[in-house]
């Protein structure tokens, strides 16, 4: 079949798996369909893109005498005894032998039938299962067996090695190989039925199978590809479909992109007597990172299309300021802009900053707060209704019912992976009047490799701040077991005796804020006690808003030595003067975590060190985070390491839906790939545009439609 026949195409892909659901196979029923839907199974293309996650090796028949204990291995055997065991837990054994050897199978849970077959001397059976070690020979615990007769080849095992795959209750593994099977049968019958969706010419040329191909060596590997764990074995298969799954994710993102781009936009230009002003009144100088991207976003902003750029920097190197001077350039065009932020706490800074920075050149600034009640609430709606309040700073309260802008020109989103998809919708939708969308501004401490950006956020331009200001020094980070707490406490004392501050972290213990407050406050208790020259001061997250305030500003303002506080101080918190942060259980939180609160530190010309407090023993993924934090403080190799730990949902938020969940790709382990596929989906775009929405709607459904978010 050409690709470049979309008719054709179109009509193969209502003939077969992409709209096919599983109950027209043999054996599927409603109840076998809501099973297979917990794996997201819902059509044949599904339970083609279903990969096995190891094989096993039936392909032969093992002699009982080359057995070793750990090997999985079928077998060919017949029954001498049966007997259900003597003494300790009820069990069926079956004594069986071949030309080699004897060996028992032991049966836990069996029926009278069963017990039947496998007592009577003489039965031929085909075993497979585990072997281990038993009392008086090897044993294999509950094998699969089935009666093999004379009549059988002696040694024929199966033809290909045998998928495992990932299940759930009441799917066996025979169950959805059977299934597996079936459609595997449909596309001998109807070659055409699972369309090729790349050119055969690019294929060639990159080296990768056809899809079909694929598919068949994944689920159906020959012996002579080995037994294997994971499908990586095979590489070139693998790797055609990740290149597809890929493929699809880069052309939907595109298609939002351009969807984005038919919008309008307030140009927001006008002269720069605003930002000479807020320059002139910095008492830092702008690094040459920080200039690039404010280059980067004043072009965009001048444009009459929506800017979507995405900030990344390390915590610490000037982001709020690139938003500042953005949102200065919105105002001086007469439009509105909303600075949201993810964490009330994280949401007062912003407004402190802005305040600090705005106000004396002549703007107002609001915080809205979802505590925020009666009339002053009331009047803050209003002003931002009217058009009074230039920049408005607060958490989703700026999506509420209720919250409506004059004309809102800017949205700057900090920590964006933090809202849902919905969250961030709202805003943008509020900002839309007549033809107008705003332009949205996000930014992240969470850097991600340069490549991985280009592909997962290929809908947004992307700005990197790799440059910290002058003066700053790395961190330096140590790890320490619990049982030396009393050397890092006096560790504390002798930095604020020296003029400095320090920060004592509280993790959290359970997921409940009862318990984490309480062992904030046992802790900055029991430090009262050992260090009681000092001035210690306790944030918990169950404090009210203003009692929070004010011991963070006498923090700020060095009236406390040491801030007990629970992880709410991650985002937000700048106090130059805190030169040492300790975190207690830190082998509970994750790397991106442990990061964000070890950048509360090394704001200032003084160098830092941070403590990783751990409680033995450690588990080898809490050791490898450790060892991380120890070793580098480079915010993009931090995060790539937290991506091969704990994944991209986790680290970089789902901005849409579906389009984190990769089936077969895998951003870190499949980056090499990534420029290829951008190459390809430029042309695709170009040259099939009717292949791209196929592969979309092959990989994506419709997931894509929350990415002008």
């Amino acid at each position: 079949m050409s690709v470049a026949d979309p008719s054709l195409l179109v009509s193969t892909l209502v003939e077969f798996s992409e709209v096919l659901p599983v109950t027209v196979l043999k054996g599927v029923g409603p109840r076998q369909a809501e099973r297979l839907a917990r794996l997201a199974i819902h059509t044949l293309a599904d339970l083609l893109f279903h990969l096995p996650s190891r094989y096993q090796d039936r392909t032969r028949v093992v002699p009982l005498a080359a057995l070793q204990p750990g090997m999985e291995a079928v077998i060919q055997v017949e029954v001498c005894t049966a007997e259900i065991a003597p003494r300790g837990r009820r069990a069926l054994l079956c004594r069986v032998q071949d030309d080699t050897g004897r060996l028992t199978l032991r049966f836990f849970h069996f029926s009278t039938a069963q017990q039947q077959f496998l007592s009577r001397p003489g039965t031929r059976l085909r075993c497979f299962g585990e072997v281990r070690a038993g009392p008086l020979t090897l044993e294999m615990v509950h094998p699969e067996c089935r009666r093999y007769s004379e009549d059988d080849p002696p040694d024929a095992g199966e033809p290909y090695l045998t998928p495992v795959y990932p299940s759930t209750e009441g799917l066996p593994q025979y169950t959805l190989r059977a299934l597996t099977e079936q459609v595997l049968q449909r596309l001998e019958e109807h070659p055409g039925a699972l369309p090729e969706l790349i050119p055969a010419e690019w294929l060639n040329r990159l080296g990768l199978p056809t899809l079909v191909d694929a598919l068949r060596l994944l689920h159906r590997p020959s012996p002579e590809h080995g037994v294997a764990k994971l499908p990586a074995a095979h590489p070139t298969a693998r790797q055609r479909l990740a290149f597809e799954e890929l493929l699809a994710h880069q052309l939907s993102l595109h298609k939002l992109r351009q969807q984005v781009q038919r919008h309008q936009a307030p140009p927001l230009g006008g002269d720069d007597s605003l930002l000479k002003r807020f320059n002139e009144s910095l008492p830092f100088t702008l690094t040459a990172a920080q200039q690039r991207v404010i280059n980067e976003t004043k072009a965009d902003l001048t444009r009459s299309q929506p800017m979507l750029r995405l900030v990344q920097g390390n915590v610490g190197s000037g982001k709020t300021v690139v938003a500042a001077v953005a949102v200065l350039r919105t105002v001086q065009a007469g439009w509105q802009a909303a600075v949201m932020a993810p964490t009330e706490l994280l949401a007062e800074q912003h407004f402190r900053t802005f305040k600090e920075w705005l106000e004396p050149l002549g703007l107002n600034v609001a915080w809205l707060s979802g505590r925020l009640k009666g009339k002053a609430r009331e009047t803050l709606l209003q002003r931002i209704g009217d058009g009074s309040l230039a920049v408005v700073v607060g958490t989703h309260a700026l999506f509420q019912e209720g919250v409506e802008f004059s004309q809102l020109g800017l949205i700057v989103i900090d920590e964006q992976h933090r809202f849902g998809v919905h969250q961030r919708l709202a805003l943008r939708e509020k900002g839309q009047r007549a033809k107008h969308r705003p332009h949205q501004l996000i930014m992240t401490a969470t850097p991600i490799p340069r490549t991985l950006a280009m592909s997962v956020y290929a809908d947004l331009d992307t700005s990197v701040i790799d440059e910290l200001p002058p003066g700053r020094h790395p961190v330096q980070t140590v790890v320490v077991p619990e049982q030396r707490r009393d050397e890092v406490i006096q560790r504390v004392w002798q930095a604020c005796r020296q003029g400095r501050q320090a920060y004592w972290v509280c993790t959290l213990i359970d997921e409940s804020d009862t318990l984490d407050y309480q062992a904030a406050a046992d802790t900055a208790a029991q430090l009262t006690i050992a260090l009681p020259e000092l001035r210690i001061g306790l944030v918990h997250g169950r404090q009210k808003s203003a009692e929070k305030e004010t011991v963070m500003a006498a923090f700020k303002a060095a009236k406390l030595d040491l801030l007990v506080a629970t992880t709410v101080i991650e985002v937000g918190v700048d106090v130059p003067n805190a030169s040492l942060m300790v975190i207690e259980n830190a082998e509970r939180l994750g790397l991106a975590q442990l990061h964000q609160l070890r950048g509360r530190i090394g704001r200032g010309s003084i160098a830092s060190s941070c403590v990783l407090l751990y409680r033995s023993p450690l588990s080898a993924q809490a050791r490898s985070r450790l060892a991380v934090l120890r070793q580098s403080n480079d915010g993009f190799e931090i995060a790539r390491h937290d991506l091969a730990l704990r994944g991209p949902g986790e680290v970089l938020g789902t901005r849409q839906t579906g389009a984190l969940q990769l089936r077969v790709a895998d951003w870190l382990r499949d980056e090499a790939l990534l420029p290829q596929v951008r190459h390809t989906a430029a042309r695709l775009l170009q040259e099939h545009p009717p292949l791209c929405e196929a592969l979309i709607r092959r990989w994506i459904g419709q997931g894509e439609r929350y990415g002008e978010v």
